[in-house]
């Protein structure tokens, strides 16, 4: 009886864990592979991208499914670091927030300096919103810069 109240529990308790894996994605995209904020910045081969985004924000629930279904970010997110960071993900330090703590901001970080890079933001976007994004043409667009500006 033992024993079988020990399974279930292992069982349970590995459902808990793949569920927690592939809670990465927050619905941004299960196409990506995305990582944690520490794991992403302790890799040096890559910079990394980050979603900074709320459960409740209007702006973030419009973007997410564009975000997801786009196969052009699915395949430059290979060349990326990939995270998201859901409202108490959010990291604390002042340079996730170059311009603000508005949301959604999509931010790169060179994996040499460790630090946000600033010359890489929406172009075409608000120059006071700078790391906004609207639309996915321009998260591809920032994501190609990235990817000339920061090579390894």
């Amino acid at each position: 009886m033992k024993g079988l109240i020990v399974l279930a529990l292992l069982s349970l308790l590995s459902i808990a864990l793949c569920e927690v894996e592939s809670d990465k994605s927050h619905g941004w995209g299960d196409k990506i592979q995305w990582k944690k904020l520490d794991e992403a910045l302790s890799d040096d081969s890559k910079p990394t991208l980050v979603v900074i985004h709320k459960s409740w924000c209007g702006a973030c629930k419009n973007l997410r499914p564009k975000f997801a279904e786009s196969e052009e970010i699915a395949q430059l997110s290979a060349h990326f670091n990939m995270v998201n960071t859901l409202d108490d993900e959010e990291p604390s330090d002042s340079q996730f927030k170059p311009d603000g703590g508005y949301i959604p901001r999509i931010l790169f970080v060179d994996h040499k300096t460790k630090k946000v890079d600033p010359n890489i933001y929406n172009e075409n976007g608000n120059p006071s919103y700078k790391y906004y994004y609207g639309d996915v043409s321009g998260i591809a667009d920032a994501m190609k810069r990235a990817k000339e500006l920061l090579k390894a």
